[in-house]
């Protein structure tokens, strides 16, 4: 770590990322926290996004250029020809490509020349079917190194046949442990601003309100532990194609009372500090940036063994089976019996992000990757 760290501030590196794009989902998120982290240690960060809107807080001296990018041949090369623009004037000295899309168009940008190294991450244990796994095969000659964020992803990669075993490795994510922390004051501000008073229970679930993170299993699970713990509070933080749909299922079950729909939030640190516990219904995941903030926030964490759950967590976290609401009652209902639960619970969740995953170790590990793959060029 130490000889990463003097590289970085010794010999500074020009990193191009390419992202999907810049909403507030937990890749966009990392990408965010990384190209932070790359600026304050003396390097310097570009960012290509192939689609328009930025929801995310980048630091003012990082370039973002965006594509547009439709879904048409002619869009595609007028996306290729500006982004191999952008290389020739800028320099980098490596690219690193997020997320599937931004992935296989790094990709389809090193074959149309002379290009810097090109890593591609991916965050998600399901990339996609069959035909991208195909892509993903097919193109894999022109990038330097493929990584995944967890082991069950990596796993799946290999299994699907997109990459071969030997070319891709784990780089897990990280996190900014100084934003997601206990803090006592910020808790009763933010309790009081809610509304809670010092009885509720608040459980929160953060993430896009997509089929992927199956909130309509936490919906259902959570109208039983509001029957069996009346002062229980579920606020669900996120917003997406299916708000309606749960809308619906809440009014239904009779939890307008017990059940938030709070939209798109910039203020997570603190309602992780003011929430009691954290729950994560996820079917489909890769490293849940979400259950590693709450552990930071000192948390106790309820969730659905979606890939890299466990290996985020270790033992740190109650895990349920995957679209099993009665587990999740259950565990959800014997997590709050045990609250507030003791000083050395929180510490030692908090430690087991802070010890392997926070961002100025890990954007450390990228910057030694980054320094090897350019020498090796």
């Amino acid at each position: 770590m130490g000889a990463a760290g003097e590289f970085a501030v010794q010999r500074p590196l020009r990193i191009l990322i390419i992202t999907t794009g810049l909403k507030l989902g937990g890749a966009e998120q990392q990408i965010a926290a990384l190209a932070r982290t790359f600026v304050a240690l003396g390097n310097e960060v570009a960012i290509l996004s192939l689609t328009k809107g930025q929801e995310i807080d980048l630091p003012p001296d990082v370039g973002v250029t965006e594509l547009n990018m439709r879904k048409t041949p002619l869009s595609m090369l007028g996306a290729l020809r500006k982004a191999r623009q952008l290389v020739h004037q800028w320099h980098p000295d490596v690219i690193h490509a997020h997320m599937v899309h931004a992935n296989l168009f790094a990709r389809a940008l090193a074959r149309t020349g002379h290009m810097p190294p090109v890593i591609c991450s991916a965050h998600s244990a399901r990339e996609g079917g069959r035909l991208r796994a195909l892509a993903y095969r097919a193109t894999d000659r022109w990038c330097a190194l493929t990584t995944h964020v967890s082991e069950a992803g990596r796993q799946a990669m290999v299994a699907s046949g997109a990459v071969p075993d030997g070319r891709v490795i784990v780089m897990p994510n990280g996190i900014d442990t100084t934003r997601f922390r206990p803090d006592s004051a910020s808790r009763e501000r933010t309790r009081c601003d809610l509304g809670l008073g010092p009885d509720d229970v608040l459980v929160l679930n953060v993430g896009r309100l997509v089929p992927e993170k199956d909130q309509t299993t936490l919906i259902e699970a959570f109208s039983e532990v509001s029957r069996l713990i009346p002062k229980a509070r579920l606020m669900i933080a996120g917003d997406g194609p299916l708000r309606a749909e749960l809308a619906s299922q809440i009014e239904k079950h009779g939890l307008n009372h017990a059940v938030l729909l709070a939209g798109v939030r910039r203020d997570i640190p603190e309602l992780l500090q003011a929430a009691d516990v954290f729950v994560l219904s996820s079917r489909i995941e890769g490293m849940p940036l979400a259950v590693a903030e709450a552990l930071a926030s000192g948390l106790p964490v309820v969730a659905t063994d979606a890939a890299g759950v466990s290996e985020l967590a270790s033992s740190t976290a109650t895990l349920t089976p995957i679209g099993d609401a009665y587990a999740l009652t259950r565990a959800l209902r014997d997590t709050i019996a045990r609250l507030p639960g003791t000083q050395s619970e929180r510490d030692h969740r908090r430690q087991q992000i802070v010890s392997r995953f926070d961002v100025a170790a890990v954007a450390q590990l990228w910057l030694a990757q980054y320094g090897k793959l350019k020498e090796e060029r």
